[in-house]
C-alpha cells in the first residue's frame, strides 16, 4: 500500500489551500464539490464537509484543495486538515470513487452563437462554468484551463474566452465557422458533460486572464473613475457579454478626461466593434457623466 505524505502549498488566493500528496489521486479527471451532497463520490470530501469552515472542496491530480469561509484563519487549521487527509489516504481509502466517476454524467446542452465579429463564435451551455472571466491568448496562458487547453489542439483556434456560461472563441482565418462549428460544439458539450473542471481556481493564475477590475479596490480610485466603472457595469457590460465579449476599465486622465479600455472575448479584434463600441461608450459616459468626458480610447485585449 502506498503512503501518503501531504504539504501543504498555499495558494493566490487567502481562503484556498491546497494539499498535496506525494502520489497521484485521481485518474487524469478533476472534480469540484461545492457541498456534502454533491460529494456522494468522495468519502473524503463529505469527511471534509463536516468541517464548519469548508467551503467548496476540489481534488485534481495529486492534490486535494479546500476553500473556507471567513470565520477561521487557515494557520490554525491547516496542520489539522492535512492531518486529516494523510490519514484518511494512508488507511488505504481511494480519495474519489472511482467506480461512481465512471458512470457519472451531466445533462449538458450546448448551442454556437454568431456574435459581430465572423471570427468569433459563442458556445452557450445550459450550465454555469466559472464564477469569474478568463482569458487566454495562446495555450501557454491556458495552463489553468483544461477545457481551454484541448480547445487549443484545432489548430484553427486563435484566443478563448471564458465567461459565466459561454465560450467565445477567436479563430484564425484558414477554417470557416460552418465547416467547424459543429465539432467544437461537440468537444465542449463532451467535456462539460463528463464533470471535468473547467479551470482550475486554485492554481496560480496570468496575470492576463481576469479583468482588472477583480483585483481593484473600486475605494482607491477617484471619485470619476468610480463613476467609470459603475456605468460600464450597469450600461454596458450586458450588452457587450451578450455578443460573447467583455470590456474593462483601465485608466482616466483627470486633465485630458481621456477614458481608456479594454476589449476581450468576441469584441477583441472585431473590425468594427473597436469604433462602434468607442462611439457608443463615449456617449453613454459623456451623457451619463456630463463635463468629465472628452474622448473614449478602446484597446484589443
Amino acid at each position: 500500500m502506498e503512503t501518503h505524505k501531504i504539504t501543504i502549498s498555499h495558494t493566490s488566493s487567502p481562503n484556498i489551500v491546497k494539499f498535496e500528496s506525494n502520489h497521484f489521486l485521481t485518474a487524469h479527471q478533476n472534480f469540484e464539490f461545492n457541498n456534502i451532497d454533491e460529494a456522494n463520490n468522495s468519502q473524503l470530501a463529505r469527511e471534509l464537509f463536516y468541517l464548519p469552515f469548508v467551503k467548496k472542496i476540489y481534488i485534481s491530480g495529486n492534490f486535494i484543495a479546500v476553500e473556507k469561509y471567513n470565520i477561521v484563519e487557515w494557520a490554525a487549521i491547516e496542520n489539522d486538515v492535512a492531518e486529516q487527509i494523510q490519514d484518511f489516504l494512508n488507511t488505504g481509502k481511494q480519495a474519489v470513487d472511482n467506480d461512481v466517476v465512471t458512470t457519472k454524467k451531466v445533462a449538458v446542452t450546448v448551442y454556437a452563437e454568431s456574435t459581430p465579429n465572423p471570427s468569433a463564435m459563442k458556445f452557450v451551455a445550459n450550465k454555469k462554468l466559472v464564477d469569474t472571466i478568463f482569458e487566454f491568448k495562446n495555450i501557454d496562458e491556458a495552463k489553468i484551463s483544461p477545457l481551454a487547453t484541448k480547445l487549443f489542439h484545432f489548430p484553427f483556434v486563435k484566443e478563448i474566452f471564458i465567461d459565466k456560461n459561454y465560450v467565445s472563441i477567436n479563430k484564425y482565418d484558414l477554417a470557416e465557422w460552418t465547416d467547424i462549428a459543429n465539432d467544437i460544439r461537440e468537444v465542449i458539450r463532451d467535456f462539460i458533460a463528463e464533470g471535468n473542471m473547467i479551470v482550475d481556481t486554485t492554481a496560480e493564475k496570468p496575470t492576463k486572464e481576469i479583468a482588472p477590475e477583480i483585483n481593484l479596490n473600486i475605494d482607491d480610485l477617484d471619485d470619476i473613475s468610480t463613476e467609470i466603472v459603475n456605468v460600464l457595469n450597469e450600461y454596458i457590460k450586458p450588452a457587450v457579454a451578450s455578443d460573447g465579449g467583455n470590456i474593462m476599465f483601465q485608466s482616466y486622465d483627470e486633465a485630458t478626461q481621456e477614458v481608456r479600455v479594454i476589449l476581450q472575448g468576441a469584441c477583441s479584434g472585431c473590425p468594427s466593434s473597436t469604433m462602434t463600441l468607442k462611439s457608443g461608450i463615449e456617449a453613454t459616459l459623456k451623457e451619463m457623466i456630463p463635463g468629465k468626458i472628452s474622448s473614449v480610447v478602446a484597446l484589443n485585449g
